[in-house]
């Protein structure tokens, strides 16, 4: 039997998704005079392979679902390769072994060949006529990406079948290593006069400078565009004998033959060795002087970008359509939708724009996406990206002061596994399972003066790691410190998040919550309006506490994930909290990261007259389902108006508030399809039943008596100057940072993300 086959019930229903949720608004802004492109239009969105950031390149699904997720407008590209019956198909790679199954097929077929000079082992479409491919299916070429659709069996495209089937609007051909065909007698030239003349092609691009100037002719009088395709600067150009950083240079040659260049996007923003952005060149501006559109490539979601961008693939997007300076004409990308929610939402709009209604938008640990946790530069930054509330996680020093640290246990935020102070290493059961050096066991002083914050790093397993240069920078603030900072920024409150409170008393002889409400009370803050106190716990007992000695709105944290909350459990919440914290599986439980249903627990909480946060929302794509795209925003909007959560918790503040101030938020039943919420599960259906992750375990009810707790213990008589309980003796290194549920992979997936940096999250739009 035919595999191709196999695809047709997930396409269907993809089609059908396709009927009825793409939108017919653009939600673009119409004035030309914002856009700085060549003609004042709006960027364009080409869609490298389709959304090939999660389906196999080229197959039916990847084109079907980038007109579904994208603008309407949005251009698909297939890469046209000649078959030695002259069919040109559609496929992301020469060598047929990285983007197909043809070694299961024709397992003898590989050969040596040279293209470009370079001696190349692979399968080639060159020694196949369409007919034998017919069972080929495409699959995943880069294997760091999710391989679940691969059982699909998409079969291969030619460029007729993508007009017949997909209908695009607008079709680009790229045609690359037209010398290659010749060698082996075949024209891509007669191929793309030919299909030309059966169907509409918009764009044809290609590396090559003969090829397009012996399209030059054919073309000169039609509305298909000739884009010159810059590969890298030390690249030679086959037919010219020039490198493409020579022929940069020389735009007014390319201008003789093409109306448009497509260039990598470092050669618009040069990014430095260690991945931060230099200078922008001015590429843009000089293609534009010689009338030439230009578009940028290598937009991928799912690999590090400058960090800069602090893991923003959206923020990077608009870093070159809105600048102030000037705009590309278009987008080359494997996730269509980044683009187009910049040029479509996010573009033009007021930054400077305050606005502390819902979502509200809470720092976690400060801007600990950017700088390390609780840090001086950590909250000034978090302020300045527009955060509604900063947080400080209190913890005690061995001289009883508060200090704002986001662990207790200072290997975790700190330098000290790397100081004199490594030696004093406490095993305690109560708090963690493996030794630590807890804040109790030093000094302010020693803690200010001679350690160094370490940035938090929750993706290192697979090399992710934050703002590399600043890893050790700021200062470390008491309590006093932060609120102080706070009261005369433009926020709309402060969160106090306190832990271990009862073993503080019992242990240290430290009551943590009578020092913070000391501590506010210095401040001033029980006597002023204008900016809210919350307090935050995992502990009733601490909440309890301070309901009863305070005025502070309360936050209960829910330390783990749970399908729903018992009527008794919500009871006893409402006597001690205003609004409760819970963590993104609670809302979106997912299977290896796709997301499997949506619970009822917001709605649960909400209807009690709870507020909800979610947390701990990142913008590494590691950190995201599948079915977010690698894409923070596609994940805050679906919190947002999916589960329509109160609040997010955040990594990365600025994010969270340009959501905010995104100007399609309000368009109601005129919202465009890339700025819906995903449809819960729906990736999930497009998978065949042999390749569905696991079933997932129930997860626990939240009853009431995970909520109830004992009062505090009364302080122990201990003289908080002496570490208790006594150290041990040791050396200590570094721990990971925690990150949550972590992926589960498969071996060679698990060894292809840590080496290459890269993972999808991907949508299906409700």
């Amino acid at each position: 039997m035919a595999r191709s086959n196999f695809w047709l019930p997930a396409s269907s229903l993809l089609f059908l998704l396709f009927l009825l949720h793409r939108s017919s608004v653009a939600a673009q802004n119409s004035s030309a005079s914002l856009w700085k492109t060549l003609k004042g239009d709006a960027p364009v969105v080409v869609a490298n392979g389709g959304f090939s950031g999660l389906f196999p390149g080229s197959s039916p699904d990847a084109f079907n679902f980038a007109l579904i997720s994208s603008s309407p407008a949005t251009i698909l590209l297939c890469d046209v390769r000649l078959t030695n019956d002259s069919i040109g198909v559609c496929l992301q790679n020469l060598k047929l072994d990285n983007c197909t199954d043809i070694a299961s097929y024709y397992p003898q077929g590989q050969k040596n060949y040279l293209v470009n000079g370079v001696l190349t082992k692979g399968w080639f479409s060159v020694d196949y006529a369409k007919k034998d491919l017919v069972n080929v299916t495409v699959t995943q070429g880069i294997y760091s990406r999710t391989g679940r659709f691969d059982l699909n069996s998409y079969p291969i495209f030619s460029v007729e079948d993508v007009q017949e089937q997909i209908k695009p609007s607008t079709l680009w051909l790229n045609v690359q290593n037209d010398i290659f065909y010749r060698q082996h007698n075949l024209s891509m030239r007669s191929y793309i006069l030919s299909v030309s003349k059966k169907v509409i092609v918009t764009y044809i691009s290609s590396p090559e400078v003969e090829f397009l100037r012996s399209l030059v002719t054919n073309f000169q009088n039609s509305k298909t565009k000739l884009v010159f395709r810059f590969l890298g600067e030390d690249i030679t150009e086959p037919s010219t004998n020039q490198t493409y950083g020579t022929l940069v240079k020389n735009l007014t040659f390319i201008k003789t033959f093409a109306s448009g260049i497509l260039v990598p996007k470092h050669y618009i923003w040069p990014v430095t060795s260690d991945d931060y952005l230099e200078p922008h060149t001015s590429i843009v501006i000089d293609a534009h002087k010689e009338g030439l559109e230009i578009y940028a490539g290598d937009f991928v979601n799912d690999v590090v970008i400058p960090y800069n961008y602090s893991y923003d693939p959206l923020a990077e997007c608009l870093s070159f359509i809105d600048n102030g300076e000037f705009s590309i004409d278009g987008f080359l990308t494997d996730f269509p939708v980044t683009p187009s929610e910049a040029i479509g939402c996010f573009s033009h709009i007021n930054k400077s724009s305050i606005d502390h209604g819902k979502p509200v938008v809470l720092s976690h640990n400060g801007a600990s996406g950017d700088y390390p946790d609780c840090t001086d530069l950590a909250y000034k930054k978090a302020v300045d990206d527009g955060a509604d509330i900063i947080d400080c996680p209190v913890q005690v020093t061995q001289d009883g002061k508060l200090i704002c640290m986001s662990s207790i246990n200072l290997i975790d935020d700190t330098t000290v596994a790397q100081s004199p102070f490594r030696s004093r290493t406490s095993n305690i059961p109560d708090l963690q399972s493996t030794t630590g050096i807890f804040t109790f066991n030093l000094t302010l002083e020693e803690i200010q003066t001679k350690l160094k914050p370490f940035i938090s790093n929750p993706e290192i397993t697979y090399n992710l790691v934050r703002n590399p240069r600043s890893k050790n920078a700021g200062n470390f603030l008491t309590l006093s410190d932060f609120l102080s900072f706070s009261k005369d920024k433009k926020l709309s409150g402060i969160l106090i998040n306190i832990e271990h409170a009862a073993f503080l008393a019992e242990n240290v002889g430290i009551s943590i919550t009578d020092g913070v409400i000391a501590a506010l009370n210095d401040a001033g803050y029980n006597n002023q309006t204008t900016i809210e106190v919350i307090i935050q716990s995992s502990n009733s007992s601490v909440l309890v506490k301070m309901k009863q000695q305070t005025k502070y709105k309360l936050m209960y944290r829910i330390d783990e994930s749970i399908r729903d909350a018992a009527a008794s459990s919500i009871t006893d919440i409402k006597k001690f909290a205003d609004s409760v914290a819970v963590d993104k599986e609670s809302i979106y439980p997912d299977s290896q990261d796709f997301i499997i249903n949506e619970t009822n627990l917001v709605k649960t909480f909400q209807n009690a007259g709870l507020q909800v946060f979610v947390y701990v929302l990142k913008n590494e794509f590691l950190s995201q389902a599948w079915d977010f795209f690698s894409d923070p925003y596609v994940e805050i909007n679906t919190f947002v108006k999916g589960a329509s959560v109160d609040g997010i918790i955040t990594d990365f503040p600025a994010s969270a508030r340009a959501y905010k101030r995104n100007s399609c938020r309000n368009l109601g039943t005129n919202l465009p399809s890339y700025m819906q919420p995903v449809q819960v599960g729906g990736l999930k259906q497009l998978i065949i039943a042999q390749a569905q992750p696991p079933a997932l375990p129930p997860m626990p009810l939240l009853e009431d008596n995970d909520v109830a707790e004992p009062p505090l213990p009364p302080v122990s008589p201990l003289n908080p100057s002496t570490p208790a309980p006594p150290p041990n003796q040791g050396n200590v290194t570094p721990t990971a940072q925690p990150s949550g549920v972590p992926r589960i992979l498969s071996a060679p997936s698990a060894l292809l993300r840590t080496s290459m940096l890269a993972i999808l999250g991907s949508l299906i739009f409700a």
